[in-house]
């Protein structure tokens, strides 16, 4: 078992916060067009985007790294948790997690600012993404080095789904 981490959800702009890395959703291709992405190419600039887009496209349940251009952070990670398909399917939202955590540790990332992945494109309702996503970042964060996420997302709603789901989830391990 883990040691706990430190787990918070914040309504704001991901870009905003000062965290080694942050994770946002992408498509396949890697461009930064909607959501988190488009948000994290405005405030650290188009070169998070070639970055990305030179290492894809990629599959459905993986996740590449970047530099954070002119963000404080200083990684953005890429998570395709849903695909061009747009078939909401948990397992490659969990792999797409899975995935972006495995890049921390060789990163000596510690703390990350986590985007709702899932929701991108209507794919999974956004409590059921909050369930999977706080699932397995309770669980497994602390196993690739990480002290503390955030969970960031620019919406009321969005925000009271994920501490919702913190919520349940601490009190389901106790």
């Amino acid at each position: 078992m883990s040691e706990p981490i430190e787990i918070d959800v914040w309504q704001g702009e991901i870009a905003e916060l000062e965290v080694d890395a942050v994770v946002v959703a992408a498509s396949e291709s890697l461009f930064m067009t909607s959501g988190s992405a488009a948000s994290v190419k405005r405030h650290g600039g188009d070169s998070i985007e070639r970055a990305a887009v030179d290492q894809g496209p990629i599959e459905p349940g993986r996740a590449v790294a970047t530099t954070g251009g002119t963000l404080a952070a200083s990684y953005v990670i890429h998570a395709v948790a849903v695909g061009h398909d747009r078939i909401a399917d948990p397992q490659r939202l969990l792999a797409a997690v899975r995935s972006a955590l495995a890049l921390c540790a060789p990163l000596q990332i510690h703390r990350i600012a986590v985007a709702p992945l899932g929701i991108e494109h209507g794919a999974f309702p956004v409590p059921e993404a909050a369930e999977l996503l706080v699932a397995v970042l309770v669980a497994e964060a602390s196993d690739h080095g990480l002290e503390s996420v955030v969970i960031a997302t620019p919406h009321a709603a969005e925000a009271r789904a994920m501490a919702d789901a913190l919520g349940r989830e601490r009190a389901r391990v106790g």
